[in-house]
């Protein structure tokens, strides 16, 4: 993929300011007609990403920084360029879900400037042969637009989890690895393997290596058109598959891929998208009412409001904080805005009552035997049947078999559990490395979640990303887990996967992954073992 455009020059214009201003509106305005236009052609998480680019291209604050260059002399490009990049390193400032989207105003801004040089704005390759696709990093319109009948696979050098190209490219099913640091170093024409579930990218490999490639693309190939079956072991030990959802939205999509309920409905995005202030009871329950709908007599997990640190709600809490991911998150900051809490609890009950689906309800962020208690017994003076926790604090992991004696289920979060464990902020690309579920300290911490819960015979789930990865979701099952909830395109793959292996060997490699002393040699000393298995089998 080209680089992107320079930057324009610092040059005084030759047009008056208002011939300037009426250049940088038109091309605003046309930019953002393209954006809305891409997204509804895309739907899903797509259409929200781009409709959101849409309103920044339209932001007042951003055409009264324009309007302030303009002033100054400068041209439009210029003035464009100069107002985007100071709220981007606004952005970039703030850090976490704000930070990461600091490539989206990059790309308003380049297609902004395209557009009023007459050029085109930098974007995909367009070959006549399928290609993997290798980029610095990729702008939501354009993984949102890929023809995925060309584009095999995507690498791209920065991005993390949570960029929009890792989330849209979860979303679409496509192969990628982001964060691939040498991706630099790979040249047009190069044969590569991209290996998404071992996160690794291959360069001029062996016909040995390609030929394993193939055998793997041919199985998942025939894995994704078989019958559709309820997630068990080799041996028929039942692990329900759950689909995690942001929005009632793909509720339909998820049940047709053969989720049998949801693991993790994500409230947030209904907060973060009512503006200022709380969603009202009536517009929770409707939402609800529609996620239940979709899957009736099936479980979905529900849980209440998940604010702060990376999506911060400033209603509930715009207080300053030097570290927000230790601060007034999750259920901390619901305590503190109790209502809040209540007119949720108020309107998922509702919901239950007017459906019928299995409705159960979990705190996020958990960190005491006392927050079990509390959330608990406010669940039940609503009437919710079924009130848990997620697991996401190590303290709660260490004491789980008193936290269970207060909860009636418990899901572990594995991507907080993992920066919370490992001491790395998830949203800090320079510490990425350490963000990996296969590290053995914290497949301890799920152990001790999976046994306090076999002990106490209540239920335990995962529904962070480490329950997409088909061969560690087998190691997560072999610790405890009894049910696993992930994306919906992830769905086939781990289906796959444990039907491959007896619940004895899914214990056995859990085994292997906890005598590890690394993430890496976790990885790689099951994936050796599990080779063993499947060569014995045939």
């Amino acid at each position: 993929m080209s680089e992107p455009l320079p930057a324009p020059d610092d040059a005084a214009s030759s047009r008056t300011q208002a011939e300037e201003t009426e250049r940088s509106r038109a091309s605003l305005s046309v930019v953002a007609r393209e954006l809305e236009q891409r997204g509804a052609s895309a739907g899903g998480a797509a259409k929200d990403v781009l409709e959101a680019q849409a309103m920044m291209a339209e932001d007042p604050m951003l055409s009264d920084a324009i309007d302030e260059a303009l002033a100054a002399g400068k041209t439009a490009e210029r003035a464009v360029f100069e107002a985007f990049a100071s709220f981007r390193d606004q952005l970039v400032a703030m850090g976490g879900y704000l930070g990461e989207r600091a490539a989206d105003l990059d790309d308003v801004s380049q297609r902004v400037i395209a557009h009023l040089q007459g050029v085109s704005a930098p974007g995909v390759p367009n070959p006549d042969h399928p290609f993997v696709l290798v980029a610095r990093d990729l702008a939501p319109a354009d993984t949102a637009m890929l023809d995925l009948g060309k584009v095999l696979g995507l690498v791209t050098s920065d991005g993390g989890p949570t960029s929009h190209t890792a989330i849209l490219a979860r979303e679409k099913s496509i192969v990628a690895v982001v964060g691939a640091a040498d991706a630099r170093t790979l040249a047009d024409g190069t044969v590569v393997i991209v290996d998404a579930e071992a996160g690794t990218v291959t360069a001029d490999p062996t016909d040995e290596q390609i030929a394993d490639a193939e055998r793997r693309i041919a199985e998942r190939q025939a894995a994704a058109v078989a019958p559709v079956t309820p997630g068990a072991t080799a041996d028929g030990t039942a692990i329900p598959l759950l689909a995690n959802l942001g929005s009632s939205a793909g509720a339909q999509a998820a049940a047709g891929a053969g989720a049998e309920g949801v693991g993790l409905f994500r409230t947030e995005f209904l907060f973060l998208d009512a503006g200022g202030s709380a969603p009202t009871v009536e517009q929770q329950r409707e939402h609800y009412i529609r996620l239940l709908e979709a899957f009736p007599g099936k479980k979905v997990v529900v849980r209440v409001l998940d604010a702060g640190a990376d999506k911060p709600l400033q209603f509930l809490n715009d207080a300053h904080e030097e570290n927000p991911a230790l601060g007034l998150r999750g259920l901390r900051s619901l305590r503190a805005s109790e209502d809040i809490l209540r007119e949720q609890l108020t309107a998922l009950a509702e919901a239950d009552a007017a459906t019928d689906a299995e409705l159960w309800v979990m705190a996020p962020m958990v960190a005491t035997v006392e927050e079990t208690r509390y959330f608990v017994g406010l669940a039940r003076e609503y009437g919710i049947r079924t009130a848990g926790v997620m697991v996401e604090v190590p303290s709660a992991a260490l004491l789980a078999d008193r936290v269970l004696a207060e909860a009636d289920f418990a899901s572990i979060g594995t991507n907080d559990l993992t920066q919370y464990t490992l001491a790395a902020d998830r949203m800090l690309g320079s510490v990425a490395a350490f963000q990996d579920p296969w590290h053995p300290a914290v497949l301890r911490l799920v152990g001790e979640v999976g046994a306090a819960g076999a002990a106490a015979n209540k239920p335990v789930g995962i529904c962070g990303e480490a329950a997409a990865d088909p061969l560690l979701a087998v190691v997560l099952v072999g610790l405890g887990a009894t049910s696993l909830s992930m994306s919906t395109p992830a769905l086939v793959d781990v289906r796959a996967s444990l039907l491959t292996y007896t619940i004895d060997e899914a214990r056995q490699l859990a085994e292997i992954a906890l005598a590890a002393d690394g993430a890496a040699e976790s990885r790689a000393a099951v994936a050796a073992a599990a080779l063993t298995l499947k060569e014995a089998k045939s």
